[in-house]
């Protein structure tokens, strides 16, 4: 990121009647950038993030380009899908009127931990554990469903926009800047490179050369990237350019068979036939024959009783693990003390047991 739009010092910001010190940037893309903030004057209050929206510079036709567009479209996804627990919360929004550009509009949101992006980099590429895909495709898929039902694409779901929820102990799906309702479609280029289904690569190539798609989108794009995600936690591989090979195009089954058939995989010692035929039933190029969300929650391979690894449980932190790292030394030696931390560590490892 090349800098924080509020300068160099620690700023505060005021939102939703509270004041909030930005400790440091999480992110920046074409039109926003997200921080991680903490409320002032409380120190039991969650920290949030900050999803600064900045008008692009210069004339930039189409209505994706119009000042605030970007922010009125995610603030409306967000609203109408609160409540979820495996989407991101929104917890408000307002104007910040100190920003480097001038006033610009933000969204105060849950602040998750790490992504399935960050732990992709940490499975060096051996792959993730057979719970922790389990775990994030029924989340997404969850997420999915709800938000389907609702009519929504999300339209971008990539390892980057899946993050975990230490406090919730889930994944949650973020940034909804390119979702939009099923049959009304305002953004012709959607999707992530790597992730997008092949009748959005049609759709873009036609609207690069000016024509129009007779081929609408619709919420089984979701369904696609969501395949090529668990793909990746499975083999620990980047696939971009595999999947925009020639030889997957003529025959994707014979390369997700020979993924789980690779002796460098960790995980094929496990019988994962499940997860293949559930991956498998995403990535049909013909988009009416992909499985939908409710449809792979009925998957077999959610029905297997995996159990985490000791890594998992140290990559995705838990509120026990942040307790456990709250206990110091000189509190252990004290008796008394030692006693009542060991309680509330007990009772909470039995609700998250529930």
């Amino acid at each position: 990121m090349s800098g924080c739009a509020w300068g160099a010092a620690p700023p505060l910001l005021e939102a939703l009647g509270r004041l909030w010190e930005v400790q440091a940037p999480l992110g920046s893309g074409s039109s926003a950038s997200v921080y991680r903030v903490r409320c002032c004057g409380d120190p039991r209050a969650p920290p949030g993030a900050v999803k600064e929206f900045v008008p692009p510079p210069g004339p930039r036709p189409g209505p994706a380009r119009r000042p605030g567009y970007g922010f009125r479209k995610e603030r409306a996804a967000l609203e109408q899908l609160r409540g979820h627990r495996n989407i991101v919360t929104l917890y408000g929004v307002f104007t910040n009127h100190y920003s480097a550009n001038g006033p610009s509009r933000c969204l105060l949101l849950e602040l998750l931990d790490i992504s399935v992006s960050e732990l992709l980099l940490h499975s060096s590429n051996q792959g993730c554990s057979m719970w922790m895909i389990q775990h994030c495709a029924r989340d997404v898929l969850e997420a999915l469903a709800f938000l389907h039902h609702k009519g929504y694409v999300h339209a971008d779901l990539k390892p980057r926009n899946i993050l975990w929820s230490a406090e919730e102990e889930c994944f949650k799906l973020i940034d909804f800047g390119l979702s939009f309702k099923e049959g009304n479609q305002d953004v012709k280029y959607i999707q992530t490179d790597g992730y997008r289904a092949p009748e959005a690569e049609l759709q873009n190539c036609l609207a690069q050369a000016g024509l129009q798609s007779e081929t609408e989108c619709t919420s089984a794009v979701d369904l696609w990237s969501l395949g090529i995600v668990l793909l990746e936690m499975f083999s620990g591989m980047k696939l971009k350019h595999t999947v925009q090979s020639q030889e997957w195009k003529t025959n994707s089954s014979a390369i997700i068979d020979r993924i789980f058939a690779s002796e460098g995989v960790v995980n094929s010692a496990i019988p994962a036939y499940h997860l293949r035929d559930l991956i498998k039933s995403m990535l049909h190029c013909d988009q009416g024959k992909r499985a939908s969300a409710e449809k792979a929650l009925c998957s077999p391979f959610f029905s297997i009783p995996f159990a985490p690894h000791i890594e998992d449980l140290v990559m995705l932190p838990t509120p026990v693990l942040r307790l456990l790292n709250v206990l110091s030394d000189a509190s252990l030696q004290c008796e008394e003390e030692y006693e009542e931390n060991g309680l509330r560590l007990t009772k909470t490892a039995e609700l998250v047991g529930n």
